[in-house]
């Protein structure tokens, strides 16, 4: 899923950049960003005042991803802007969003903590013409004008499952270390990983989903609260960067470790060790640089209005190459990758 063809798209004319980097350097109000709400099309074309949003500062995951963004919006002649939370809470967003519309932003990338708490504050800025695309966590289809999905949440499911059914040997007790409760994501993946193991892992029990709130040290205890609940717990699915890494901390230096199998998402830098040393065998992600790469690009296409979020439009990602717009207004970026030991070291991120 990582190797693409290269193709450059050139950026907005001077005098309209101007007019974005002074937006944002001063972060005074220059007015609506142009364009109609709700994704109908026609953007002015010119103002490429992008801002990230990520569900909290501090996670490598978003790190990673808004590094993508900022790649991207340089390469078409944008600017680029990152805000967020310290903390990963339902409404926590909603200051940033309006701050972002009052700036005169052209345009919103949000992974969203709520599939709702932000709606009312996404739909102020859309009606003063910000173009608002969410990405990895998406809110109500009708509070932004695109999605870009990392994975199905299908292929996401089944691949973690699928992990933990062969590091287990398909059978055995369970339990998932999941994100924020709200987190629409990780609960989209949840329900489906439910459904794979009642069809097609009998042997297999589900004992637990507790929440980390994307939390190092709430993570950590939630693992060592489930290794005492549970005796003979073989193996934890975890379906957020943040709690793999911290169970995996938790495991490398416990009497659990290479008993107790873990997997889930996770990026390559922070487990490295872990599968290194044998804790982790095997995780899923796909590449958040390349999310945040391609949710830049399809912010500017709907921003000059190459694209209005139809089904069938289709835009130019840069590096990526050519990605079409889906049912529900929604772009996906492929499939899940699956890092071991023999080819962790092929990964910097």
């Amino acid at each position: 899923m990582f190797a693409f063809t290269r193709k450059t798209r050139v950026g907005t004319a001077a005098a309209a950049l101007a007019l974005a980097v002074t937006l944002v350097a001063t972060g005074c109000s220059g007015g609506s960003a142009g364009g109609n709400a709700g994704g109908d099309g026609g953007g002015d074309g010119g103002n490429l005042a992008i801002t990230f949003l990520p569900k909290n500062l501090g996670n490598p995951y978003f790190e990673t991803s808004n590094k993508g963004g900022e790649e991207a919006i340089t390469e078409f002649g944008g600017t680029f802007e990152q805000v967020g939370p310290s903390e990963a809470t339902p409404t926590s967003q909603v200051q940033y969003i309006q701050t972002a519309a009052q700036q005169g932003v052209g345009g919103l990338v949000i992974s969203a903590n709520d599939p709702s708490a932000i709606c009312d504050a996404l739909d102020e800025a859309r009606s003063a013409g910000v173009k608002v695309v969410t990405f990895d966590s998406d809110t109500d289809a009708e509070c932004r004008d695109l999605f870009i999905n990392q994975a199905t949440a299908e292929g996401i499911a089944k691949a973690q499952v699928d992990l933990i059914s062969e590091q287990i040997g398909d059978s055995g007790q369970v339990a998932i270390l999941s994100a924020a409760a709200n987190a629409t994501n990780q609960n989209a993946w949840i329900e489906l990983m439910k459904s794979d193991l009642a069809a097609n892992h009998p042997n297999i029990e589900l004992v637990d989903v507790v929440y980390g709130d994307d939390d190092d040290q709430t993570s950590f205890d939630r693992t060592a609260a489930l290794l005492q609940t549970y005796p003979n717990l073989k193996g934890i699915v975890s379906p957020t960067t943040v709690g793999i890494a911290a169970a995996g901390r938790y495991l490398s230096t416990s009497e659990f470790k290479g008993k107790v199998a873990l997997t889930g998402l996770g990026t390559p830098n922070q487990l490295r060790e872990y599968v290194q040393d044998g804790t982790i065998t095997s995780f899923a992600l796909w590449n958040p640089a390349d999310l945040g790469y391609l949710s830049a690009y399809a912010t500017q296409a709907l921003i000059d209005g190459t694209i209005t979020g139809k089904e069938g439009d289709s835009f130019e990602a840069g590096k990526l190459g050519t990605f079409e717009v889906g049912a529900d207004a929604t772009v996906l970026l492929g499939d899940p990758f699956v890092f071991t030991k023999e080819n962790i070291g092929d990964f910097d991120f």
